[in-house]
């Protein structure tokens, strides 16, 4: 662009504005000057090149719904043909006669950008193309969801939701390298909100919705369009005086500050008033926040563009080098090899667990688009885009149709996919049965949970994200319809645990070793990744096969397991500590993860007595059982007790300790020299002496009076929280649109 102003004196730049009192949308053209005086318009557009392949709706197959709006719908799509078939994508498509003339431009505008920009936190456009009366966007599909819909799922507070600052630092950082590049581009963003700021699976940002992005030539340039959301809005769009690309450095810092205190710095009772804040009020700043965190905010927040922060001749760099900001290596940022605060639960290639199921719900339709006027089609003449990687490989790789068998594709429910066989347990809020894929005649467990009595939410996030592990149980599909959930896993065709082992006649020190080592090696994993299981009986550990190998045992049933967050309810990972978490969020944690630990205690006490330590038979009353419990007293003499190595018994007295401050943790117990030197275990083999039914009674109801007094919280959901409300009325609930 800037050659071609500088070659042809001819030809100059021009904003078409709307009238002063209107909302009119700006539109960058070239001017033409012609013989007579006159201008003639000329959109500055993209074009397919000649002969390349043009992508089309019939290439894609619709899965389901991520959201809506009043113009529109994003669908999950996958690929049908070409050198990508099976590829996922996110296609949004607009119906051009519900697009008013700046709507138009709008996206016009915004496949214009995304065809331009090539950023490591930008969202990528792939193809681009139009029908009779839509328009399709085909962009990467981001399985985190926007950055609200993942504080909507992760927060089960009333409060306010907010960030910790090193949360904050990481998203800003990303997000101003993003800013940056597209000020390079000359494009200024002006709609930076949380719902336009997706996360990758890995939990590094993306940038999204460029339809009130403008472009741009220079600082010098300037847009007077008012548009973007009031209250991310720089007071120099407010006032429609002209802006340039430092307004979107104000809409970092209210981004900034909604994170770190889940309120907005300017919000009146309705628009006018919050726009008059903007343009007058004295900034209140929260002090319990850094004094680095203060200092960037009031240097974003200058009213006068040409003062704030980002706006100088280095640009971003002023911001970089704000002490804020002195923690982060922006070389290694921009590569991603720093690990994002939080990371979205890792599934199916096509889970959409991360987004919201007011959408996800949904029928995915496309039905036919009305078609709109003549006009119309001219404005979106040379809208059709072929990302180039897809027309390099387009030239060597044929075009095939995808026939992939999927596990659970499109709208298809439980039923549909698998064929249920007899019940395997039964629980207060769960049954689960033998399912059989209906195509690939293999067998699976589902897990069918009443969500009127209980959230699954927990249990499949903490599967999804840690189900990968070796021996943990693994999530292969989750139908949600209605009241149940369907939890898809393999099948622990092994059976459980304590039943293979006391169906043996003689079982040694040393696999009871191996058998612990397996499952607490396990356990510490959670427990590094800030997951305690709080339900680790021995009905919960089961064999995957008949092996009777180590390897082969998977902990299951997450029904009660919980993560650990911070004060803003995000999952915290290793790196981010007792800073960010209130200290009794802390000592609940520690006794859950102590609880783990005393119930793999009865586990090993009962895989060497033969017989559990607190109760002597299913008939003991939860009373009787609690108080031998709660006096910390076991025996460890007489019967196989006289056999068993003193290094064992030690151990058991360390994870069966009546204090939880003084119970060995996870790491302790890998490190005793009876797991750590395990291979120089006893092979004495250890008699039972008591049938199995009675042992595993004896051990049912222990872990019975246990849950009996045990109380759980109630929390109020996040859509009572200030935020989500704020959020609830300003989305686009219409009607559906097909």
């Amino acid at each position: 662009r800037t050659s071609l102003l500088e070659s042809r004196s001819d030809f100059v730049l021009h904003f078409v504005n709307g009238p002063p009192d209107t909302c009119h949308d700006v539109c960058l053209c070239l001017l033409c000057v012609q013989d007579e005086g006159a201008y003639q318009e000329i959109p500055i557009t993209h074009h397919v090149k000649e002969g390349c392949e043009k992508a089309e709706p019939s290439q894609f197959e619709l899965l389901k719904v991520l959201g809506q709006g009043s113009f529109g719908k994003v669908f999950l799509v996958r690929k049908l043909m070409g050198p990508d078939a099976g590829q996922l994508y996110a296609m949004k498509v607009l119906k051009k006669a519900s697009l008013k003339v700046r709507d138009r431009v709008r996206t016009k505008m915004e496949r214009d950008i995304l065809v331009e920009v090539n950023h490591p936190f930008i969202v990528k456009l792939h193809y681009a193309f139009q029908t009779e009366g839509k328009l399709y966007l085909i962009l990467d599909f981001l399985r985190g969801g926007d950055v609200f819909t993942r504080l909507s799922k992760e927060v089960s507070i009333s409060c306010s939701v907010m960030f910790t600052e090193e949360d904050v630092k990481f998203y800003l950082a990303e997000l101003a390298l993003a800013l940056d590049h597209l000020h390079n581009l000359g494009i200024v963003y002006r709609d930076l909100k949380p719902e336009n700021i997706l996360l990758d699976e890995a939990g590094h940002i993306k940038l999204t919705d460029f339809g009130l992005s403008k472009e741009s030539v220079d600082h010098d340039r300037k847009a007077y369009s008012f548009c973007g959301t009031v209250e991310y809005m720089a007071p120099e769009v407010v006032n429609r005086r002209g802006h340039t690309q430092s307004a979107d450095w104000w809409s970092l810092g209210v981004l900034m500050f909604e994170m770190l205190t889940g309120t907005l710095p300017f919000q009146g009772k309705d628009r006018n008033e919050t726009m008059s804040m903007i343009l007058k009020a004295k900034l209140g700043m929260p002090q319990f926040l850094s004094l680095e965190a203060q200092s960037l905010l009031r240097m974003l927040f200058k009213r006068n563009p040409s003062n704030r922060l980002g706006a100088g001749p280095d640009g971003v760099e002023e911001i970089k080098r704000h002490t804020f900001f002195s923690t982060i290596d922006w070389n290694k940022l921009y590569r991603r090899e720093l690990q994002p605060p939080f990371k979205p639960a890792a599934g199916k290639p096509d889970d959409t667990f991360c987004f919201d199921p007011e959408f996800t719900a949904k029928t995915p339709k496309d039905s036919p688009g009305i078609p709109p006027s003549a006009n119309a089609h001219q404005l979106f003449k040379g809208f059709s885009f072929v990302a180039p990687v897809s027309l390099e490989e387009s030239r060597s790789a044929p075009i095939c149709v995808c026939v992939r068998c999927q596990m659970h594709g499109g709208v298809a429910q439980f039923a549909d996919v698998y064929e249920l066989k007899e019940d395997i347990g039964v629980g207060s809020y769960s049954i689960c049965k033998r399912c059989i894929h209906r195509v690939t005649a293999m067998e699976f467990a589902v897990k069918i949970i009443d969500k009127s009595k209980r959230d699954p939410s927990e249990e499949i996030e903490i599967l999804m994200r840690y189900g990968q592990h070796p021996n943990i149980i693994t999530l292969k599909d989750v139908y949600d319809e209605g009241r149940f959930v369907y939890l898809v896993t393999e099948l622990m065709k092994g059976g459980e645990l304590l039943d293979k082992i006391l169906r043996q006649k003689f079982f040694s020190e040393r696999e009871a070793s191996a058998v612990l080592y397996t499952i607490t090696k396990t356990v510490d994993y959670l427990h590094c990744q800030g997951v305690v299981h709080r339900d680790l009986k021995p009905s919960n550990i089961l064999y995957m096969d008949d092996s009777g190998n180590p390897d082969s045992i998977r902990i299951c049933d997450f029904g009660f397991a919980k993560q650990l967050r911070g004060d803003n309810g995000l999952l915290l990972t290793p790196c981010y500590t007792a800073n960010f978490v209130a200290p009794e969020v802390l000592m609940r944690q520690g006794y859950d993860a102590a609880c783990d630990i005393w119930s793999l205690g009865v586990l090993l006490y009962t895989m060497l007595a033969g017989y559990t330590p607190f109760a002597n038979g299913p008939n003991d009353t939860p009373e009787e059982i609690l108080s031998r419990i709660g006096s910390g007293k076991f025996s460890l003499s007489g019967g196989n007790w006289d056999s068993v190595s003193d290094s064992s018994k030690d151990l058991l007295s360390h994870m069966l300790h009546v204090d939880p401050h003084q119970r060995y943790s996870a790491e302790q117990v890998l490190k005793h020299s009876w797991i750590a030197l395990r291979d120089q275990n006893p092979h004495f083999q250890l008699t039972r002496h008591e049938a199995p039914h009675l042992v595993k009674g004896a051990m049912a109801a222990t872990y019975s009076a246990l849950n009996h007094q045990t109380c759980k919280p109630l929390l109020e959901p996040v859509a009572a929280s200030s935020l989500a409300q704020r959020r609830n009325m300003k989305k686009l609930t219409s009607a559906d649109m097909s």
